[in-house]
């Protein structure tokens, strides 16, 4: 099976949990070991529960009269003992740990590379076969027993009391621990697994074997059959470890004084005393009552026998292959065959009689499937056969494994003589080699269409096999006909979950050896995805489909691909209601319209360029996070950098950092803390450092104009300087052309109503302390003075009469508009006669840039080309010059205009001008300004500012 793609390992260092569970090393007296020597103990008193007839007492004494007549023989001395005492602990462990490192390389270097370990399905088995219901589970709760100094006792008298304690535990001194999760009885038996490691390096072995004895009768248990395979995982755990602990306490018991144990060694080398001990153990393990954990105990220890005879393995294996025919369930034989071909595996990998007899038992208990006890067990639990029969799967697949390594021909015979079952064939296709599979192709066609399905579909034998064809090839002549085959099986599915489970496995089939079919076959996906989202628009479950990504990556080539994330994009964008902030949904459209934005390049279309960028902005203005403005400035931090470019991405993006901003301010009200304060300069920051990257000039100008506006609204003052500083020096880099649609136009009419929108914000920004009084006015009057203007063009005089508005509003004593809590030019000077000194001098220098102006039209000559035009510019300024009644964004008349701008001798110097320019204007100009009018409009300014009347 293979790995969810959405599973993902963590990183472990092996050999660093190695050594934490490794058992500490420590020098031990070896004669204590020995049968034969007799033990001292304390006094101890035993409680248990009388078994039901049982007359036994329920206490014992200090003492027990019983005499063992060996020890009494050997008076207390031991020659074997005192002989193995004699040797230098420390060279002894030494030389242990030397010999079990060699001893667990040769264990590894049993079987081959090319056979996958057990270790490596364990984490999918816990992944894949979970469960929500309720579990139980006996905890044995062993008893403390007193220990007082008093006189030794005979070695009866521990043997007896070692047997009392496994009655003990076989007596009801237990725990059942019931409504329990899934990982809380995870928890409980890595607990027991725990306990077991406590218990062995306590020297308390009895314990440990009560342990291993309650765990194996876990497997007997299949109350909620879905979790199974899982604790089959987690127990055998348990059971490995009590084998390994068994295996090294007999070979540490080998070291004599001379030499360790060697490599391989052979029943004649190993002493009494490991063989007695060993010996002991399948005594102990012989007399547990049940059958299952007698089983799976004993075939934990199955190492072992090397230390008894050479012949040991090869005659245990046939005896517990015998003992599972008496397992009735189906599910728990399989996996008890399971476990006993993976410990053969390990020992005894060349025997492969044992395999082979358990697979053939297998094949005759698995008819037991459709027998009335499990199917009434089925019924019960609320199980379907289509769930039931995955559960043999892991079981299945590594008996498969043994079985076919370096010896599928056992397996290959099976298939040719027997009709199997379609699970059976599909662990088949899933445990042997790819190469295997692929050479016999058409056989195994056969196969899947004359297998019975019953509970579990063909189609999944067809993806199986195609999972195969994609590592190894089949004969050249048979694939045209292997991609027909399977194709029927394919098109016939209703379930679209099962037709892409199956079609994404036969693509890469399809596109090693069929291109044009492959091509016919993308051609079809994209219609089918197109039909799924035009009909289907609940996007937070279409993007929860854990194969939905994967399946657009199937499209290879580029443009069918994008077409496709272009099609989901709107649909999107036509359906969504309302904002979103679902992970799910943005993870995966993020990922859509990065795939859209990669396609970019040079030669891609204006067009196609602009259409992109809608999409993506649509899906950036469906974003949402509610009051998590700092998560929502994350995501467009994220998005700048995947739509990069983009530029009306990256404009959007702007605007709707700068919209956050003001959004803060208005949850704060305009009262910003530290926390808001530091976010506001945050999206500043953030405005500031992005719109460099824009190519088009009006767009950075007024981007920088609209940014400093909302940096001024949230008062940050220096951050509103930097962005209207930055604007200014721009200036000078606009062209005289602009592109716009396709076709080259004058650029400055768009920069005069620039810097008119300019002018209006300038009249509330407050001064810099460090930087003179209308320090921005002043620079922005000097880039306008040094800017190459048209020679026939009347802008620039058109911005200096706009100047002269802007200058005439700032020389009020309170001005027409604020930002709140942002004193202006109006609260810091107050009216200060320095201020409008200064002032009155920039209108000085702009009134007679006007009149120069002026001047230079009235010497046209009449007649001359270019006469009417000059003379209609002409009056077109002098009608705000004189009158202050056009463009006035900060003054309600002339009145509130002329006297702050306008000497009485600049206008009698300039009335004859005026005059002369007025009358060459023709009444049909569309200019009905008559001298008679200009003659009244200089009077009224005369008496103004004179207070006298002026004759012209």
């Amino acid at each position: 099976f293979l790995k969810a793609p959405w599973l993902h390992s963590r990183n472990r260092n092996y050999k660093a949990e190695f050594a934490s569970c490794r058992l500490e090393a420590v020098p031990l007296e070896f004669g204590d070991y020995h049968p034969l020597k007799p033990i001292t103990v304390t006094e101890s008193k035993t409680k248990k529960v009388s078994r039901k007839g049982s007359t036994s007492s329920t206490s014992s004494s200090s003492s027990s009269s019983v005499v063992d007549p060996l020890s009494s023989v050997l008076d207390g001395t031991d020659p074997l003992s005192m002989f193995a005492a004699s040797a230098d602990p420390a060279t002894l462990t030494a030389a242990m740990d030397s010999s079990r490192k060699k001893r667990d390389r040769d264990d590894n270097s049993i079987v081959g590379s090319d056979f996958e370990p057990w270790a490596s399905k364990r984490g999918e088995i816990l992944a894949r076969y979970t469960t929500t219901e309720k579990l139980s589970i006996n905890l044995f709760m062993g008893s403390e027993k007193g220990k007082a100094g008093t006189a030794a006792s005979a070695m009866s008298e521990k043997v007896r009391t070692r047997l009392e304690e496994l009655d003990d535990f076989e007596e009801g001194s237990q725990k059942e621990l019931l409504n329990l999760t899934q990982q809380d009885y995870v928890n409980r038996i890595e607990e027991l697994n725990q306990s077991l490691k406590d218990a062995w390096a306590s020297d308390q072995k009895v314990k440990a074997l009560k342990i291993v004895i309650q765990c194996s009768k876990l497997l007997s248990d299949t109350s909620v059959i879905q979790f199974y395979p899982s604790k089959f995982v987690l127990i055998t755990d348990i059971l490995d470890t009590f084998g390994k602990l068994v295996y090294e306490r007999i070979f540490s018991m080998c070291v004599d004084n001379r030499s360790v144990l060697p490599d391989h060694f052979s029943p004649e080398n190993v002493n009494d005393t490991a063989k007695e001990t060993c010996l002991n153990w399948f005594f102990k393990i012989a007399s547990i009552r049940e059958l299952i954990p007698r089983f799976y105990v004993e075939a934990s220890i199955l190492k072992c026998n090397k230390f008894l005879s050479k012949t040991g393995i090869s005659e245990c294996l046939p005896r517990l292959t015998c003992m599972i025919r008496g397992i009735g369930d189906p599910l728990v034989s399989v996996y008890a065959r399971a476990y006993l071909c993976r410990v053969g595996m390990e020992v005894a990998p060349h025997l492969k009689e044992s395999l082979n007899k358990n697979f053939f038992d297998f094949l005759l208990t698995f008819k037991q499937i459709h027998g009335d006890t499990v199917q009434n067990q089925l019924v019960v639990q609320g199980v379907e056969l289509p769930s039931y029969l995955p559960l043999y799967s892991p079981a299945m697949d590594w008996i498969f494994q043994c079985i076919s390594y370096h010896a599928p021909e056992v397996t290959a015979q099976w298939l040719q003589c027997e009709v199997p079952h379609a699970l059976l064939l599909n662990s088949v296709m899933s445990a042997f080699r790819a190469e295997f599979i692929a050479t016999r192709s058409m056989d195994f066609i056969g196969m899947i269409k004359e297998c019975h399905e019953s509970g579990f579909p063909k189609h999944l034998l067809f993806r199986s096999l195609g999972l195969n064809l994609a590592l190894a090839d089949p004969p050249e002549g048979d694939r045209l006909q292997i991609l027909n085959e399977a194709w029927k099986v394919i098109t016939k599915l209703k379930n679209p979950q099962d037709y892409i489970n199956c079609a994404e496995v036969w693509v890469e089939y399809t596109c090693k050896h069929f291109t044009v079919l492959f091509f016919c076959f993308v051609l079809q996906l994209q219609s089918i995805i197109k039909k799924v989202i035009a009909h289907f628009h609940d996007f937070s479950v279409l993007f929860s489909v854990e194969k939905f990504l994967p399946f657009l990556d199937m499209f290879q080539k580029e443009g069918v691909r994008v077409e496709v994330c272009r099609c989901i994009m709107e649909v999107f964008i036509k359906h969504q209601q309302e904002p979103t902030k679902d992970p799910v949904i943005l993870n995966a459209l993020l990922h859509v319209c990065k795939t859209m934005h990669d396609s970019v390049n040079a030669l891609t279309l204006e067009d196609e360029k602009r259409m992109l960028a809608y999409l993506i902005n649509g899906f950036i203005k469906m974003v949402s996070f509610g009051r998590d403005f700092e998560q929502q400035l994350s995501f467009y931090v994220e998005a700048r950098s995947m739509f990069c470019n983009l530029e009306p991405v990256l404009v959007q993006l702007i605007h709707s950092v700068n919209r956050l901003a003001m959004e803060t301010r208005k949850v704060m009200k305009g009262n910003h803390s530290r926390k808001t304060a530091a976010f506001v300069r945050a999206c500043v920051a953030y405005c500031f450092i992005t719109i460099p990257s824009l190519g088009g000039i009006f767009t950075r100008l007024n981007l920088y104009l609209h940014s400093g506006q909302v940096a001024l609204a949230n008062q940050c003052l220096s951050q509103a300087d930097a962005f209207f500083k930055a604007a200014i020096s721009l200036i000078p880099e606009v062209p005289k052309t602009i592109n716009i649609d396709g076709k080259m136009r004058p650029s400055e009419s768009f920069l005069l109503e620039f810097l008119c929108n300019f002018f209006s914000t300038l009249l509330i920004v407050p001064d810099h302390p460090e930087h003179g009084v209308l320090f921005l006015v002043r620079e922005l009057l000097n880039v306008i003075q040094d800017y190459t203007w048209e020679d026939n063009s009347d802008d620039k005089i058109r911005i200096y009469t706009c100047v002269l508005h802007l200058l005439s509003a700032m020389s009020q004593e309170t001005y027409l508009y604020h930002i709140d809590k942002v004193d202006s030019n109006d609260s810091l000077y107050g009216g200060d006669s320095k201020f409008l000194a200064e002032n009155n001098k920039l209108c000085e220098t702009v009134m007679a840039q006007i009149l120069e102006h002026l001047k230079t039209l009235a010497k046209d000559e009449v007649g001359a080309p270019g006469h009417l035009a000059s003379s209609q510019g002409a009056w077109t300024l002098v009608c705000p010059v004189s009158t202050g009644s056009v463009c006035r964004p900060f003054t309600e008349g002339p009145r509130a205009f002329a006297p702050a701008v306008f000497s009485a001798s600049q206008l009698l110097l300039a009335a004859p001008l005026i005059l002369q320019v007025s009358a060459q204007v023709p009444p049909q100009s569309g200019f009905p300004r008559p001298p008679s009018q200009v003659a009244a409009v200089l009077l009224g300014l005369s008496v103004l500012f004179l207070g006298h009347s002026v004759t012209l």
